[in-house]
């Protein structure tokens, strides 16, 4: 049988909601996979930085572009098949079954009942931090070089955003399992703050 989104086994992994029990936090602060957290960033932040100075550097655009797409390809690859993994057990890969349909998988790793290792609180906010934030600077850079008439670096920067845009999309699959979960998680989160505002505003009230 095809293989079925494994939406059930999902971490506790934070994404939205940072402001969990403070004694768990404490205990998972501790960064176990220090390579691991060093290239999640190092080659999308490289490709950033050498967009933002390459104009500078040389006057090359091929060297540039090559250059760029390169530190995108590696950064696609090791946050795809490895950092995803190891930072908060979570991973998605495209498989063809024998009738040559494609199918998506997402899977999370399972907490075992025996208290085993889950992901540490420091690396799961690094992950996140550098999955959600770079995929928006590449839309910026976008709209950028649209506005701008920068056309020959179009092709560089919607590499940048469907690369970068992929891994997002799939980890936040694998994390909430499907769409629908993604509106609710997003709609229960927003539930929350506003009640923590309105008790916050009614112990005020009272005090």
């Amino acid at each position: 049988s095809p293989p079925q989104d494994s939406s059930d086994d999902i971490e506790d992994v934070s994404l939205f909601d940072a402001d969990d029990d403070v004694s768990r936090r404490s205990k998972k602060s501790k960064i176990r996979h220090p390579i691991a957290s060093f290239f999640h960033l190092f080659f999308r932040v490289s490709a950033i930085v050498v967009y933002l100075l390459c104009e500078l550097l040389t006057n090359s655009f091929i060297a540039c572009m090559v250059t760029i797409i390169l530190l995108l390809s590696c950064d696609f690859w090791a946050v795809k098949n490895v950092t995803g993994r190891l930072m908060v057990g979570l991973r998605w890969w495209n498989q063809v079954d024998d009738d040559g349909r494609s199918h998506w998988v997402f899977e999370a790793r399972k907490v075992s009942a025996q208290g085993g290792k889950t992901s540490s609180e420091a690396e799961s906010r690094i992950f996140w931090l550098g999955l959600i934030t770079c995929p928006m600077i590449w839309v910026i850079f976008a709209f950028s070089a649209l506005f701008s008439f920068k056309v020959k670096w179009l092709a560089v920067v919607v590499m940048g955003v469907v690369l970068q845009g992929a891994n997002l999309y799939g980890y936040i699959r694998c994390k909430v399992g499907s769409r629908k979960s993604l509106t609710s998680m997003a709609t229960n989160y927003l539930g929350k703050q506003f009640l923590r505002q309105v008790s916050a505003q009614g112990l005020g009230c009272l005090g």
